[in-house]
């Protein structure tokens, strides 16, 4: 039913929103806020707040805002109306009576669902009668036993086309009421509807409150087609939007703040039976995004365990298509594929409960099964093919709506295409950041040297270590940034924050040499991520309290700012936009030489005192040519 907007205003305002939060997350007063541990991530430091004079909660890691109702659906996976009735029955709130039309409805309803328990029962009596010997020694043959038969009330359906029909009638249900409940075949070239499910292995699918809904039926002879059956679209079942065992994995999920999507039910029922409640499954398809999102409202990231088949990798990769447009911060996909032609079920009942253990507790993150993905389907030896390659995963990143995160996804896409050598498909090592470089190379700030290693023959090959190359900008510390005109772009954005707004893509994509230009663009991108109304100072102030002095130091030693009029501060809109379009015009001509893309990836493959001392020479050669 709807509810009117007064009403709840109402339960909002005789529930405050840090009373609904506590009960899940411990919170502290600072101010007129409650601050707290995010409850949709990991984390050590507090990032989560309750403002009760405004009647909402925030996530900063995770970008996660509501009110209480919002906050019941997420953390518990309850639907709208379920969150009401339960904040209205605490709050002491009397919800209004539906109207009659609704009444019959529900009365109409109420009758389905209980003709699919009945159902339920009658399956359940089977299976332990002597027209379910077949279907119990198939479960005993499988490993299930009288525990796992009872939680998940498994029954039988008899080899007989009118039986269950007989037995629901005889407890007073119409053929209307067996009909919408998906129970029957029927239709108009049928004169005489009969039972749906016959001579199989039950699985009762249930909702979020554990009501019965719908069934899935496993065929137990071999010539038996389909080998998998479930029930039709009713009015209480759509299987886009079910997942096998919700219930009790949302409650396992509480304790163990993770879920895993197995591919079917006797999965499910496998890691149940290996110590692993908190597991569900689709309903025989692809995972669909209203059932992403039961599994996101259980942990913020699932473990999605696959079959090591070829079957398994499809169904694994459709689900990354489905999953892409959503992801957000704090909110994704992880893969734990299983050994080829093994699945929970035998490696539970095979006796490698403690290897199927580890793959789950040791998953692949989304971006490197997308890589794979791509990787694999064509070879990576020529420019032209990595140039493809290149295409088709910026194509998957377009496809991720949150801004920030796609910019990340491009870059980390970025960093390995560097890595990428003439004959390699594979994953390459991550590009090390700055300080890392700073810290191995023989040129470090401070003073720590490694002995230069000689070549075969005893005599050194490495370039002098010149006066000028030890003073150079890029060995100081403090030094301004070694790219100008890279310091006119970031100054600009610095000084003229609404250009992120207009040119997201854009920067997010600028090849940066400098390594604190390129620090300095992804903390402001991520900063603008959770404040999109920053102006100069308040961006400053992000970017001091969160680390960035010494980048800036050297950014204003730089002081390419005041070559150019166009980005003064007190520049017009028009100034501005025309500055932006002359300095990227100029940046995108030079690009990123290929001589600089060598000396990265060949530093990175031999972090020799060689290699760190030609990266920082060809560094120095292209700032030169480029300013």
């Amino acid at each position: 039913m709807r509810y009117p907007p007064d009403l709840l205003d109402e339960i909002r305002s005789r529930l405050p929103v840090s009373r609904v939060v506590e009960r899940r997350v411990k919170l502290k007063r600072q101010g007129r806020e409650y601050i707290g541990l995010s409850p949709f991530k990991t984390e050590r430091s507090p990032s989560f707040t309750v403002n009760d004079h405004k009647g909402f909660y925030h996530c900063f890691a995770t970008g996660e805002h509501g009110d209480v109702f919002t906050f019941l659906m997420k953390v518990e996976g309850l639907s709208f109306p379920e969150a009401v009735e339960r904040l209205a029955a605490e709050a002491g709130v009397m919800l209004p009576e539906p109207e009659p039309v609704d009444a019959v409805k529900e009365s109409h309803e109420n009758r389905v669902r209980a003709a699919l328990e009945e159902t339920c029962r009658f399956f359940e009596v089977a299976l332990a009668s002597l027209d379910g010997t077949a279907a119990r020694a198939y479960l005993e043959k499988r490993g299930v036993g009288a525990a796992e038969i009872a939680a998940f009330r498994l029954g039988y359906a008899p080899d007989s086309k009118t039986r269950l029909k007989q037995h629901l009638s005889a407890k007073g249900f119409t053929l209307a009421e067996m009909q919408d409940a998906g129970l029957l075949i029927h239709g108009e070239d049928i004169p005489v509807p009969y039972d749906r499910f016959r001579g199989r292995l039950i699985f009762p699918i249930t909702d979020a409150k554990r009501r019965v809904i719908a069934f899935g039926g496993r065929a137990l002879q071999p010539d038996q087609q389909p080998k998998y059956l479930n029930s039709p679209e009713t009015l209480l079942f759509h299987k886009g939007h079910v997942l096998f065992n919700h219930a009790a994995a949302r409650d396992a999920s509480k304790v163990e703040r993770a879920v895993i999507l197995a591919e079917g039910y006797m999965d499910v029922i496998a890691l149940a039976r290996g110590g692993f409640p908190n597991a569900v499954a689709p309903l025989g398809t692809a995972l669909t995004a209203d059932q992403l999102r039961l599994l996101w409202a259980m942990a913020p990231l699932p473990t999605l365990c696959f079959d090591g088949d070829s079957a398994g990798r499809k169904a694994a990769h459709r689900a990354l298509d489905t999953a892409l447009p959503f992801l957000e911060p704090g909110r994704s996909l992880q893969f734990a594929f299983l050994p080829e032609g093994r699945d929970p079920d035998d490696m539970v009942s095979g006796g490698a409960r403690d290897a199927l253990a580890k793959l789950l507790a040791e998953p692949l993150p989304f971006i490197d099964v997308l890589w794979s993905r791509e990787a694999e389907k064509h070879a990576l030896d020529t420019p032209e093919q990595r140039a493809g390659f290149e295409a088709r995963l910026t194509e998957a990143a377009q496809k991720i709506e949150h801004k920030s995160l796609r910019f990340h996804y491009m870059a980390g896409f970025r960093e390995r295409l560097r890595g990428i050598g003439h004959k390699s498909g594979g994953l390459p090592r991550p590009r090390p950041d700055a300080e890392s470089w700073r810290a191995r190379s023989m040129l470090a700030p401070t003073g720590g040297t490694r002995k230069p290693r000689a070549p075969a023959g005893g005599r050194s090959m490495l370039p002098q270590r010149t006066s000028e190359l030890l003073s150079s900008p890029l060995t100081q510390a403090t030094a301004p940034v070694t790219a100008p005109r890279e310091a006119v772009i970031i100054s600009a954005i610095l000084a003229h924050p609404w250009l992120i707004d207009e040119h997201m893509e854009e920067i997010a994509r600028i090849p940066f040499i400098d390594p604190d230009c390129n620090r300095l663009r992804n903390a402001v991108l991520t900063v603008h991520q959770f404040d999109e109304s920053l102006d100069n100072k308040k961006l400053l102030e992000h970017l001091s309290k969160e680390g960035y002095e010494a980048e800036l130091e050297r950014l204003d030693k730089a002081c390419a700012l005041k070559a150019d009029p166009h980005f003064a501060p007190n520049a017009e809109r028009e100034q501005v936009q025309e500055g932006w379009r002359h300095v990227m015009m100029l940046h995108d001509k030079a690009g990123v030489p290929s001589s600089l893309l060598e000396a990265e990836s060949e530093w990175m493959s031999d972090q020799s005192d060689e290699n760190s001392v030609r990266l920082i020479a060809v560094k120095q050669q292209v700032e030169i040519v480029s300013t």
